[in-house]
């Protein structure tokens, strides 16, 4: 579903080049749990940005889903973003002044759902995150926990096939963090390709692969298995995920 061959990142800063990623080779099969760690500065946060399309390698090649992301205009990654990826934060990244049902519909604002469906959406997904009674609340009358799963609601709610999370437990004390991701465990059990990047060993634990950066170069990659991931769904096929359905995570 994701693979990098010989990708490079370099940034010009003053008269000196900083080579952030270097010569990565990496393929992350559809459905997997991946976690990245490493040190600060080891390239994680660069490599997150270049598979959710927020960056360009300098030079490689990076394909998702067949299709080579770095042959494609802003217009067409700025689709891919919107329809095919989803992004969870560290700061949660909300707007204040919007209730949980608010944030969770503004994906689908951008692309044009009309106003009723994106209401209905919101209110399945926020129910598969197990937030309906919180719905028309503010994130500021939310807990850490809570907003997060606000957070993940709005990044699924668009049915995408990838997951990208940026330290999604940072900020969340230990029973907040193991509730958000036995949520997204769930999810990637369901079909949902899911990346996470985190400096926590225990979070790190829990995927099926953990790979390892340093100094802008993947120092390993291994099986910890058994993992919440797994590699089982067809090729080919739409995650849909959480499952509004079932009104539950």
């Amino acid at each position: 579903m994701i693979r990098l061959d010989d990708v490079w990142r370099i940034f010009t800063v003053g008269d000196a080049e900083v080579h952030a990623l270097k010569g990565v080779t990496l393929a992350i099969e559809r459905g997997e749990h991946v976690a990245l760690v490493g040190p600060s500065g080891s390239g994680k946060s660069t490599l997150l940005h270049i598979l959710g399309c927020l960056d360009r390698p300098t030079r490689g090649r990076y394909t998702l889903e067949g299709r080579e992301v770095g042959a494609l205009s802003e217009a067409e990654r700025s689709l891919i973003r919107r329809n095919r990826i989803g992004f969870v934060f560290q700061f949660f990244h909300l707007l204040a002044r919007l209730p949980a049902l608010g944030n969770v519909e503004l994906p689908m604002l951008f692309a044009g759902v009309t106003a009723e469906e994106r209401r209905e959406r919101a209110a399945r997904t926020l129910a598969a995150v197990g937030l309906s009674h919180r719905a028309h609340h503010r994130p500021d009358q939310l807990s850490g926990g809570e907003r997060q799963r606000v957070a993940i609601a709005r990044a699924v709610v668009m049915e995408p096939a990838v997951l990208l999370a940026d330290e999604p437990t940072g900020n969340l004390d230990r029973a907040a963090a193991s509730e958000v991701m036995e949520l997204l465990e769930g999810m990637n059990a369901r079909g949902l390709t899911l990346v996470v990047v985190t400096h926590d060993p225990a979070i790190a634990a829990r995927a099926r692969r953990v790979v390892r950066l340093s100094d802008g170069e993947i120092q390993g990659s291994g099986v910890r298995g058994p993992g919440s991931g797994h590699d089982t769904t067809p090729t080919g096929t739409r995650t849909t995920v959480p499952d509004p359905r079932l009104g539950g995570g």
